[in-house]
């Protein structure tokens, strides 16, 4: 399956954040929207970096309570990993374990096309693997 099939029965929104909002203000915003990671982007859209929980939390050992209060741009991951519409899942999975990266944001060219995770990816194993054991079961049946 091609991430652009993914992103196509997942949905393309991304939730971007800019370098100058507050870990409190992101941290919020993870809570809130419920998912675990904010693409950083500029104000002409580039991507600048990702902030991850991992990110509030090695920051919050790093710096205490006063992290909270310090720009997204000091504690994001600032060397971005990103994938392509074209790119195969099992090609991410490989690359995120490798990486142990949790969420990879999806370019098409310069612009920012969605983010995928571990999970996204892991539940499209899945369903591949039961849509290949129900096609084999039908199959055998069918004798």
């Amino acid at each position: 399956m091609l991430i652009n099939q993914l992103l196509n029965a997942k949905g393309h929104q991304v939730f971007t954040a800019t370098p100058d909002e507050t870990v409190s203000s992101i941290t919020a915003l993870l809570y809130a929207r419920k998912v675990g990671a904010f693409v950083v982007a500029d104000r002409l859209g580039r991507v600048v970096g990702i902030v991850s929980e991992r990110d509030v939390i090695r920051a919050l050992a790093q710096y205490g309570a006063s992290a909270l209060e310090r720009p997204v741009q000091e504690i994001m991951t600032k060397d971005v990993i990103v994938a392509s519409l074209g790119e195969t899942v099992d090609s991410l999975l490989e690359r995120m374990t490798d990486r142990r990266i949790r969420h990879l944001p999806v370019m098409e060219g310069q612009r920012l096309a969605g983010i995928v995770s571990i999970g996204d990816l892991v539940k499209a194993k899945i369903a591949q693997a039961e849509h290949e054991a129900h096609t084999l079961k039908q199959y055998i049946a069918a004798g």
